[in-house]
């Protein structure tokens, strides 16, 4: 096998775990069971107390998950080295961690043109300006690519609001020469509905937008970004769509509260599949809790995978609760490639619970497929999963494990029900001959990504999932570190914005009026 094991997370229910004290932060037993329909997650503290919330909002759905759960291999030249128990209070990478960097988020600034009332930075509040130099943002970009055995193949820009980083062209033309293969920003949109705008990062080598797309209600978007920020995104999707010599991919990415936008989780994705030609997918993200909140608010308020998994089932006409797998199910695909093509590739080997996603088609009648109703993906993915990890594919010429492949493929799809432009077994025969980005491309092009990626906060922190973290963060003093680490827990944010920021006055004065400060 090239990049991943068989997992060893403890599944089924009731389970234990470890966790943290939302208050001293410091490692505490956990245990997570089923109860009324829902999994949840309790923890003592000796000194704070116990802490109750939601994991899971559907037990069902939490244990078929499980079914697909895959570990990594971790890296090879990790940046530290401690013992597991250590987790997640020395991050590096180190090498107790099972996922290589899947995404890569660079955070280019914590500027921004908003004030939102639910961002993760923001200078004005944090009262300094954290905006590495374009030689920092090198070194990190060279550390990503320098993994093995495989080099981060995506980095996402972020921020604040990283479109405002003074040389954001310069870097984005740097990403794509150091040969990342997917070159990302995830934006408010706000200079991408400006003319021009979109073009230019296009011809720098921008390979997607992660759109920040709350919904359609005005109220919405005053709640959660301060403005009606509607008719700004509206702009840059068409802008967005007008690029050359091809429209600029733009991944819509809502965040979800309950009681706020909710209620329009359907409308978003047939809001996506009617301008499926630039937009590629919908990221939802269910909110997590910043700071103290009371339990009984907390469990009011938690939107786990699961409740959105159903709110799409019961908001669209298309879309089933069996149609959503977990993300290690692509690590599957991903370690079948690496033996097909002979060579590593990347495996999203996350922890099972840390998000969902499927694939629609839109057929030429205008009707949207979800990829499980004509492919049987449990069916393939079993039969792949068997001969993946006795290394089947590895062991035969590429020819031969490409015939292979489409064979056991053919089983699985039901032409008569697919939709009638989507020749699939044509697109993988592409795909595993060439390995190319285009022939993946071309999959994507035609497809609809749904997925959602619940974030943890303190709350409901499992340190099983942060040791398998696939989205990390890079920093100016040569670490990576995981997203849930970076953000929650310990939260390395702070103290990596400190030792690289300078007053929030101090940067008036070198750089006078420019906006986010």
């Amino acid at each position: 096998m090239y990049v991943i094991r068989k997992s060893g997370i403890q599944k089924g229910l009731p389970k234990s775990t470890t966790s943290l004290c939302p208050e001293c932060k410091k490692v505490i037993p956990a245990h997570i069971y089923e109860e009324d329909g829902k999994v949840w997650i309790k923890k003592r503290c000796p000194v704070h107390g116990e802490y109750k919330d939601i994991y899971y909002g559907d037990v069902d759905l939490f244990l078929r998950m499980e079914k697909y759960a895959v570990d990594g291999i971790g890296i090879e030249n990790p940046q530290t080295s401690i013992k597991g128990s250590a987790c997640p209070f020395i991050c590096g990478l180190c090498d107790a961690h099972f996922t290589s960097t899947s995404l890569a988020n660079v955070d280019l600034t914590n500027r921004c043109n908003l004030r939102c009332p639910i961002c993760f930075a923001n200078a004005n509040s944090a009262g300094y300006v954290y905006e590495p130099t374009y030689e920092q943002v090198l070194g990190m970009l060279k550390l990503l690519r320098s993994e093995r055995p495989v080099p981060t193949p995506a980095v996402q820009f972020s921020g604040g609001e990283p479109t405002i980083h003074p040389r954001f062209f310069d870097i984005v033309r740097a990403a794509k020469e150091m040969g990342f293969a997917q070159v990302q920003v995830a934006t408010n949109g706000i200079l991408l509905a400006k003319e021009g705008f979109c073009q230019k990062m296009a011809d720098a080598g921008m390979d997607t937008v992660y759109l920040q797309f709350d919904g359609f209600k005005e109220e919405t978007y005053i709640k959660a970004r301060g403005a009606n920020l509607l008719p700004v995104k509206m702009k840059a999707i068409e802008n967005c769509r007008k690029t050359k010599p091809k429209p600029l991919a733009t991944v819509l990415v809502p965040t979800i509260v309950r009681g706020v936008n909710d209620d329009e989780v359907g409308k978003i994705v047939n809001f996506a599949l009617e301008n499926i030609d630039v937009i590629r997918g919908v990221n939802f993200q269910p909110v997590s809790f910043a700071g103290r909140i009371e339990e009984t608010e907390r469990i009011e308020g938690r939107y786990t995978t699961a409740d959105l998994i159903r709110a799409l089932a019961e908001q669209t006409d298309f879309l089933e609760k069996e149609d959503f797998y977990p993300v290690p199910a692509g690590a599957i695909l991903g370690e079948l490639a690496s033996q097909v093509l002979k060579d590593p590739k990347i495996a999203f080997t996350c922890h099972p619970h840390c998000g969902a996603a499927t694939y629609v088609f839109k057929g030429s009648d205008g009707k949207a497929i979800p990829l499980p109703r004509f492919f049987d993906v449990e069916g393939f993915l079993d039969e792949v999963m068997d001969k993946v990890f006795r290394e089947r594919y590895s062991r035969l010429p590429k020819v031969a494990s490409v015939a292979l492949l489409l064979r056991t493929a053919k089983k699985y799809y039901d032409r008569n029900r697919a939709p009638d432009n989507m020749p699939l077994l044509k697109m993988l025969k592409n795909i595993f001959y060439s390995g190319e980005k285009d022939a993946l491309g071309e999959l994507h092009w035609r497809s609809l990504f749904i997925g959602s990626m619940h974030f943890m906060d303190d709350y409901n922190y499992d340190i099983a999932r942060v040791m398998r973290c696939a989205i990390h963060y890079a920093t100016p003093d040569g670490r990576i570190i995981p997203f849930c680490a970076y953000n929650g827990g310990p939260t390395y944010r702070e103290e990596v914005e400190r030792k690289f920021s300078i007053p929030l006055e101090e940067y008036r004065r070198r750089h006078g009026n420019v906006e986010g400060v």
